[in-house]
């Protein structure tokens, strides 16, 4: 029972969740009160909170049972530091290295001890400036704030990892030699509380590039002095089982082929990035980053099949691991465009349509959303030209060609909406079902359609006539007349345009004449007030005073008659009702 508290402790402590670690560990210390072990894990928890008091009352629990257990003299000895009890610290870590010479833990933190003391003592007496990257590595502080944090953690493994730290420690100016070692870095934003981003690495491959820190600047030196943090005491690693040691290991190896899958990718060697990824899938299956690098692999080889496997097997894994969603969103991103690949006709692409939109609801990414914009699109313009088929177009036409004889409207407007489904650059099919909107009421879908059709082709006389007959029926008889002038521009013999040149004359002259009754006459002037051009005559200034001579100074408005845009003004409201001319 012990032992399994102690297990639960050790993985919270790895965790980083230290608060759950002393619980852990509280529990297993009442199940085994005299094993030395649990209150030096205790210790380290308890230093890792900063709460030095109870962290050296259990490191003298420690040594009060095993006095010759190196290691609980290293626990004192972080505990003192912590406590800025630097001789203190000092006497225990010698008293530790006196049972083992060849301890580095003791050493390292008999040295921070000493330099603390030294420190301590002189800090009265002189103060050097601070220098940033400098003062981050000094301390035990750094060993607690490294160990604590998940993503340095793993590096304790790695004697070259806490060789080169050791180095920098001493000497800060070392820290320019380590600046390519992306552990290193890591390290260094940890300790400074800054992210360094990556750069490169196209499709959110996740690709780690250091940047280099800025230098301070010879300039700008500082205004003030900056009192230097007291060290606190390195919590040494857990006592961890053998399966989470090998588990930890293997994490380490599959994070440093991961590393050179994301190199690999870089120089589009993509058969070793594949190989890379796929051992650090095999060495830790609780990461869908490296199945979904690997899917970005080959998604940029072609290879699309291949890429949705591993994109449905990163969401599946995923789920089970209750992973990021952004994660799981990109594995699906990811799908959805290794489909679009694929896709050949209209009807492929609705399994990528439908698997961006599943992105979208784990996490609404603009790159995804855009995809899935360009999809539907796609998507649209193949139906299209799948289902264009002139000849088809112009039997449907036919059709509603005979519909409109029968006076059937409505299936006519049928036949003729499949006609311009199969073909929608047809003149015709727009004209003739202008003709069915016109005769069934429908007066603004018919001039949509006339005006579409004079669109398509400028030279075909039925579009001016289906458009000019909308406008006359809409008691519109200037835009008419003008309508039916310009078709006969292009068939001045065309005797449907010269009959609606006559019919719209003939309103025109009846308005101008006043021999509209007072209904009529209500009504067109209604109409006339709903037209911009009409409200743009009335609004300006100088035809208001043009409006006001024909009432009061009939002189002055002979006078404005002769100015030709007058005239034409004039003339509109006239046309339209709100003039009268006696």
């Amino acid at each position: 029972m012990a032992d399994e508290a102690k297990a639960k402790g050790n993985a919270a402590f790895s965790s980083g969740d230290f608060n759950a670690a002393i619980k852990h560990f509280t529990d297993a210390i009442n199940l085994s009160p005299t094993n030395h072990v649990l209150y030096s894990n205790r210790s380290a928890a308890y230093a890792s909170l900063h709460q030095y008091e109870s962290a050296l009352s259990d490191a003298k629990k420690t040594v009060e049972l095993k006095p010759d257990w190196s290691k609980g003299y290293s626990r004192l000895g972080a505990a003192h530091l912590g406590l800025h009890q630097y001789q203190d610290a000092v006497s225990a870590y010698k008293k530790g290295l006196e049972i083992d010479p060849n301890n580095e833990a003791l050493k390292s933190g008999l040295a921070d001890a000493q330099s603390a003391a030294t420190a301590s003592a002189s800090r009265s007496r002189a103060a050097s400036p601070p220098n940033l990257f400098g003062d981050a590595f000094q301390g035990p502080e750094m060993w607690a704030k490294l160990t604590a944090d998940p993503t340095t953690r793993v590096f304790f493994q790695q004697p070259d990892f806490v060789k080169a730290m050791q180095e920098i420690q001493r000497n800060p100016s070392k820290l320019n030699e380590y600046l390519q070692d992306q552990r290193v870095m890591q390290a260094l934003g940890v300790l400074l509380n800054v992210k360094f981003k990556a750069h490169g690495g196209g499709d959110d491959m996740e690709i780690p590039e250091a940047d280099s820190p800025p230098a301070p600047s010879p300039s700008h030196p500082a205004k003030e002095e900056v009192k230097k943090p007291e060290p606190e005491p390195e919590p040494e690693p857990m006592e961890i089982t053998e399966e989470e040691k090998e588990k930890k290991e293997k994490k380490e190896k599959a994070l440093k082929e991961k590393e050179a899958g994301n190199a690999a990718y870089k120089k589009k060697d993509f058969e070793t990035a594949i190989k890379h990824y796929t051992i650090a899938m095999e060495l830790d299956d609780g990461d869908i980053s490296y199945i979904t690098n690997r899917a970005a692999v080959y998604l940029e080889m072609g290879k699309y099949e291949d890429c949705i496997k591993d994109c449905d097997k990163a969401v599946e894994r995923g789920r089970e691991l209750r992973s990021d969603y952004k994660m799981i969103a990109r594995a699906l991103t990811r799908k959805g465009t290794a489909l679009v690949k694929m896709a050949k006709c209209s009807k492929d692409y609705e399994p990528a349509i439908e698997t961006f939109q599943k992105a979208l609801t784990e996490h609404r990414n603009p790159d995804t959303l855009k995809k899935l914009n360009d999809a539907e699109k796609a998507k649209k313009d193949l139906e299209q030209q799948e289902y264009f088929d002139p000849k088809i177009a112009d039997e449907e036409r036919e059709k509603g060609n005979e519909c409109f004889k029968q006076q059937k409207y409505p299936e006519a407007v049928k036949h003729y909406t499949e006609s311009l489904r199969r073909n929608p650059k047809d003149p015709k099919a727009y004209s003739n079902r202008a003709a069915c909107y016109t005769k069934l009421g429908a007066l603004p879908e018919g001039l949509k359609d006339a005006e579409k059709c004079i669109e398509l082709d400028p030279t075909f006389s039925k579009g001016y006539t289906r458009k000019g007959a909308v406008q006359f029926f809409m008691k519109e008889y200037d835009k008419a007349l003008e309508t039916y002038q310009e078709g006969l521009k292009h068939d001045a013999n065309n005797q449907e345009l010269l009959d609606g040149v006559r019919r719209c004359v003939e309103q025109i002259n009846k308005a101008n004449r006043g021999d509209l009754s007072p209904e009529e006459l209500k009504e067109r002037q209604a109409k006339a007030m709903q037209d911009p051009e009409i409200q743009n005559i009335l609004s300006d200034p100088v035809m208001r005073q043009v409006l006001i001579d024909f009432q009061e100074n009939p002189k002055a408005a002979q006078e404005h008659m002769k100015n030709p845009m007058v005239m034409n003004k004039i003339q509109k409201l006239v046309s339209a009702g709100i003039v009268q001319m006696r």
